[in-house]
């Protein structure tokens, strides 16, 4: 039976609820879809573009939610983002947000194209390889006319004459560039709104198509603005202002009443929160427990991987300096020697979250769980000293990175070991994607985690992004990780995983073999290049 809901809790829910309810109830971010169209020219590299354009979006969602206006540029070359966006004028700050958020949906839905612009009712966004923020009219500029006539001619010049003055108060507007006008005609009443879109504002233009007076409703949607008019009120209230010949809608009465429910609110919030971060603290510290527990559990059942911490810490001689191999996302690497006079390398794991935690026991349960000649061998691991552990067989050569992006150490590399090392690795990835008992995607091929034997035989290390998934299905979908210039672009837009996700990986590998040049490597140049769109540009290595 389910516990019931505590008596205490109910005034503060009550009051949190009626308020929200207040505020919704004038909120009206006006996400109606008026005009969408994406641009017709293919991006140049997949993966760069997409880096770009992610940056773009969240630099963007940040100037939205403190000034409703945010203009931004990513990257450069023809893989750059330009972007821009606005509210209008009469949305508030959350308004905006909201409206904002629903154009941040739509423009993905662009890709593989380089451009789009959206626009709403309450907001504007476009996005361009090149800047565009001078213009004020392009091949898109278009008129939309309503499907009412009003006959009576003193609506016409009524339209025309405040349009006019609106169009006027946006230019003369510093920063914002919004206009509005408004003015009762017999039983109906219009209003109109513009807002500028760029550097210039091409209100000239808009005014001259829009403003011919007739119908009940029009609106211009050009480069560089946005015009509309109607004989229905579509403008929102600013609360406590008259908004450009507008009534406010809000009386003090309601005013005070939202203060004091906010500050009721506020206090009954701080009480609970105490009472909630306490109990939080308490489940995590069970939580914690019971997962220490599920680790010893599940390495119980192979007893020879458990090593003990001091033992481990005696090998690296305390983890000095002088011994450490190299350091990664998730911690840094260490050569030991055990008492029989095994040479090992130590994984030290800080686990400062059990997002960290979860990566080490999945790489425990899969690497533990899987035997190849080209997968690293896991010999153990220490998960109860004050770090996690894992123990790895020593690869005397350590990662093919050190290789093949040295000028140096490149040259021992000859074509014959670099097609061994493909090949090795190419018969790791067949394992674990169809021989191995579980079908497993290791998520993270790139040249850092195929380390090399004294022979420089390839194995395939490093498996805290990987994910198991049965036969029947033919993806898994999750949470996106990997490393960027290494990912799929599919699996980047659509978060959907399978084997092809290694598969692109692999050939990222590949090239980067071939022609010694590191993938996304921007050194020396005027935009980040990549061999996986440009290998007839570099030479052979």
């Amino acid at each position: 039976m389910a516990k019931p809901l505590d008596s205490t809790l109910l005034l503060p829910l009550l009051l949190l609820t009626f308020s929200l309810t207040i505020e919704t109830s004038w909120c009206d971010p006006r996400t109606q879809v008026v005009q969408f169209k994406c641009g017709s020219q293919l991006e140049h590299n997949r993966t760069q573009f997409m880096s770009n354009f992610i940056s773009t979006m969240d630099s963007i969602s940040s100037q939205m939610r403190t000034t409703g206006f945010g203009q931004v540029t990513v990257g450069s070359g023809p893989d750059a983002n330009f972007g821009l966006a606005q509210c209008h004028g009469d949305l508030t700050l959350l308004d905006c947000v909201l409206c904002y958020a629903q154009m941040r949906t739509l423009l993905p839905s662009c890709f593989p194209y380089n451009a789009g612009t959206v626009y709403l009712d309450g907001c504007f966004m476009r996005v361009q390889n090149y800047s565009f923020y001078d213009e004020i009219s392009g091949v898109d500029d278009n008129l939309i006319c309503g499907n009412r006539t009003v006959e009576r001619r003193e609506y016409g010049e009524a339209v025309r004459r405040e349009l006019k003055g609106a169009v006027e108060r946006a230019v003369a507007e510093s920063g914002g560039g919004f206009g509005r006008g408004g003015e009762g005609e017999g039983s109906g009443e219009w209003r109109s709104g513009v807002l500028r879109g760029g550097g210039g504002l091409g209100g000239g233009g808009v005014f001259a198509g829009t403003a011919g007076g007739g119908g009940g409703g029009g609106g211009g949607l050009h480069t560089g603005c946005f015009v509309r008019y109607s004989d229905v009120d579509f403008l929102n209230e600013v609360v406590g202002s008259g908004g450009g010949g507008g009534r406010s809608r809000v009386s003090g009465k309601v005013i005070a009443v939202i203060v004091v429910l906010s500050v009721a609110v506020l206090l009954l919030g701080a009480t609970m929160g105490v009472y909630v971060l306490k109990q939080r603290r308490m489940r995590q510290k069970r939580k914690a427990l019971d997962y220490a527990v599920e680790m010893e559990m599940a390495i119980t059942l192979h007893n020879s991987l458990k090593f003990e911490y001091s033992t481990l810490q005696k090998a690296t001689k305390s983890f000095s300096s002088e011994n450490k191999l190299g350091q990664g996302g998730f911690g840094m690497v260490y050569k030991g020697s055990l008492a029989d006079g095994r040479e090992i390398a130590v994984k030290r794991l800080f686990l400062n979250n059990r997002h960290r935690a979860t990566d080490f026991f999945n790489e425990v349960n899969i690497i533990g769980s899987v035997q190849h000649k080209n997968l690293v061998r896991l010999l153990g691991c220490s998960c109860f000293g004050p770090e996690s552990l894992l123990v790895y067989e020593f690869l005397a050569n350590q990662s093919l990175e050190r290789f093949i992006f040295d000028p140096i150490l490149g040259k021992e590399l000859d074509w014959d070991k670099r097609f061994e090392i493909i090949v090795g690795t190419a018969e790791g990835l067949a394992y674990l994607h169809e021989n191995s008992e579980i079908r497993i995607i290791h998520r993270d091929i790139k040249a850092s985690n195929i380390l090399l034997d004294a022979r420089f035989k390839a194995k395939i290390a490093d498996f805290g992004l990987a994910r198991t998934f049965q036969e029947d299905k033919s993806h898994i979908s999750t949470v996106i990780a990997g490393t960027l210039g290494y990912m799929a672009p599919e699996y980047l837009a659509h978060g959907q995983l399978t084997e092809k996700a290694d598969v692109y990986s692999f050939g990222v590998l590949l090239l980067e073999i071939v022609t010694g040049m590191q993938n996304n490597n921007s050194k020396g140049s005027e935009f980040s290049d990549s061999v996986v769109v440009s290998p007839d540009h570099v030479e052979i290595a």
